[in-house]
């Protein structure tokens, strides 16, 4: 299930959304130049000093040094992608859902929503393999938590899916809810399979995703309480 858009309209234009797209397209770019240049070794250097590395990470907690590089990665990590389908798929779930959570939250709220979504995201998967030397690169933790703060507030919000059957695939409209929490139900699984697995060659770090997921639900949960969405948002429109 690939969603490809919502109906769901936004009262503002989506400037943050939008810029850290941008930001991240011209990272991508960035890394391409650093490969092209050095080759992939030059690549895993870049990685490495501004991704965020578990070990590393662990060891700057554990000391109490939190300016230190290895945690200011966990914020430069999140504008670096693995590759053109890791940017364009993490960019797709953004630009879908991120403008109407920002639309919900304002603008600076959404900013600071978004990085400490990233921030948690990342100390889950950290929790879970603390002395796993690969550095965690993507914005997909940050954009875990708004996704779960979209499941909390717009949870009937329709959904454009390209849906696969097998050989057949085709186009629906399915509730935020189902696309949402299948996204999340999948990450349960493959993160839970992932479990007692060596993370020497890397892969998909589902526990931040998990962790962002949780973290923006909580967070989504206890603004809707605090502020119960008023004013027009009930039609539709591409989103």
């Amino acid at each position: 299930m690939i969603p490809l858009r919502d109906a769901n309209p936004t009262r503002r234009f989506p400037v943050l959304t939008i810029t850290i797209i941008a930001a991240c397209v011209v990272a991508f770019a960035w890394e391409l130049g650093v490969e092209a240049s050095g080759g992939e070794e030059a690549l895993g250097r870049l990685f490495l000093e501004y991704g965020a590395v578990p070990v590393r990470l662990s060891a700057a907690l554990e000391s109490g040094d939190l300016l230190s590089g290895a945690t200011l990665g966990v914020v430069t990590s999140m504008f670096l992608h693995g590759g053109w389908l890791h940017l364009i798929g993490n960019m797709l779930y953004l630009w879908i859902f991120g403008n109407n959570v920002e639309d919900r939250f304002g603008r600076a709220a959404f900013l600071i929503f978004y990085f400490v979504g990233g921030i948690v995201a990342a100390i889950a998967q950290v929790a879970i393999d603390p002395n796993s030397p690969i550095p965690l690169v993507g914005a997909s933790g940050a954009i875990a938590a708004t996704l779960g703060a979209y499941l909390v507030f717009f949870p009937r919000a329709r959904v454009l899916a390209l849906v696969f059957l097998g050989f057949f695939y085709q186009l629906t409209e399915i509730p935020a809810v189902v696309v949402l929490g299948f996204w999340f139900v999948l990450q349960l699984i493959e993160g839970i399979g992932t479990l007692g697995a060596s993370s020497a060659s890397g892969g998909v770090a589902f526990f931040a995703h998990i962790g962002g997921f949780v973290a923006g639900m909580v967070v989504a949960a206890i603004v809707r309480a605090r502020r119960p969405r008023s004013g027009p948002g009930l039609r539709y429109g591409v989103g």
